[in-house]
């Protein structure tokens, strides 16, 4: 049965070669006086792609500040100097130049900028934003969805606390997707990406709420698109169709689309992951495929039809005698397609080895980050969250 949903997607997406040229013509058309251009370092700097969006702006005539120096898993530190510069420059307008952790970055700026008190209360879910400052967006990392969702997360310094939060107030205003601004990544990142943009998808398909024939449709093709590319952009990490399939599925698959219909999705390994990254600041999208497997393992029972569709739909596995033995088939097809690209299927593979007290520690503020439970495909306690990180570093 499906279920009623609320659907928005007010980004305005230009796609396509060279599309970084725009920034200062879509800039113009908001009305902005200046703006923060936020990013990272390194490669927009080294390929010219900062210096092109600040001609691109000068051609305007729009004045601009900058700040760079965000990482993986962006800092709530930068988020504070960045609030700091946008009072003090008078900014009314972000423009985030990078991949996910550039564009979440740039959305806690602009929560930050437009609420009183601390911006960390909305991640921390004490209080709920009612404004935030406009952004754009110059993708240069297929991955996060960022670019046209509602979510971001941020890591606070002091104890590395990973949250997330969601609003429809930050969505961005524009996004500039351009495939060839992604050829330059390590073949890791790449993976990575392809990663994270599977996971956006599976982890709304794995729910036992309502479910819509024609989301499930899109949800499967976008997948098997995504595995499809993944292979190709190993061996030609230059082909512009596969980094153009990559980056627009990367695009649907956290704006909320593959979620039409269901109860919202289930985000438990999401979950798992935060506390990975916030403890050892391993890379998204890798942190997932080390935890999805045991996850997968541990609930499918609970969720037996999805996992059965899943091998069968998107995985390509004829069906079984059983619906369970099918399910089963999926889960190791999918793993294998992880090693595949090189992505790590457990914690050793990932190339961390906690102890049991960090396990449990994980455990404990991934259940209190959750309000105690989370999941769709099995509604998982901190005890469940315990036995699934002991199966990812093989002690269970």
């Amino acid at each position: 049965m499906m279920f009623p949903f609320h659907y928005c997607t007010p980004t305005n997406i230009i796609f396509g070669k060279e599309t970084e040229s725009h920034a200062g013509a879509l800039l113009k058309r908001t009305g902005c006086k200046k703006v923060l251009i936020h990013y990272g370092g390194g490669s927009v700097l080294r390929s010219g792609l900062l210096a092109r969006i600040q001609a691109s702006l000068d051609e305007q005539k729009i004045s601009y500040v900058t700040l760079g120096g965000v990482v993986p898993n962006p800092r709530l530190s930068l988020v504070y100097e960045g609030i700091r510069l946008c009072e003090q420059e008078q900014v009314d307008f972000i423009l985030a130049v990078g991949g996910g952790s550039v564009i979440d970055s740039a959305k806690a700026i602009g929560y930050g900028i437009t609420n009183e008190g601390d911006v960390w209360d909305f991640y921390e879910h004490t209080r709920q934003a009612v404004a935030c400052l406009p952004v754009g967006v110059v993708l240069t990392i297929s991955a996060s969805g960022s670019e046209m969702s509602n979510s971001s997360v941020i890591t606070k310094d002091e104890g590395m606390v990973k949250r997330g939060y969601n609003n429809d107030l930050c969505r961005p205003v524009f996004a500039i997707l351009n495939p060839e601004l992604t050829m330059t990544l390590p073949p890791y990142q790449t993976a990575c990406g392809c990663t994270d943009i599977l996971m956006h998808t599976m982890e709304r398909y794995f729910t036992n709420g309502g479910n819509m024939e024609l989301t499930d449709a899109i949800a499967e093709g976008l997948m098997r698109t995504v595995m499809k590319n993944a292979r190709i952009l190993l061996d030609d990490p230059s082909n512009y169709e596969a980094r153009a399939e990559i980056m627009w599925a990367g695009s649907l698959s956290h704006n909320g689309l593959t979620g039409c219909g269901n109860d919202g999705g289930d985000f438990a390994s999401h979950g798992l992951e935060h506390e990975l990254g916030g403890m050892f600041d391993v890379a998204h999208g890798a942190g997932l495929a080390a935890v999805w497997g045991s996850w997968a393992r541990y609930v499918y029972k609970d969720c037996l039809h999805r996992f059965s569709r899943f091998a069968v739909q998107v995985m390509g596995i004829a069906a079984q005698q059983s619906e369970e033995e099918t399910a089963l088939k999926g889960i190791e097809a999918m793993e294998a397609f992880y090693r595949s690209i090189q992505m790590p299927v457990n914690l050793d593979e990932l190339g961390i080895h906690p102890t049991d007290e960090q396990l449990k520690t994980m455990a404990h503020m991934c259940s209190v980050a959750a309000g105690g439970s989370k999941g769709s495909a099995k509604k998982l306690l901190e005890e469940d969250m315990l036995h699934i990180y002991r199966m990812a570093a093989g002690t269970e």
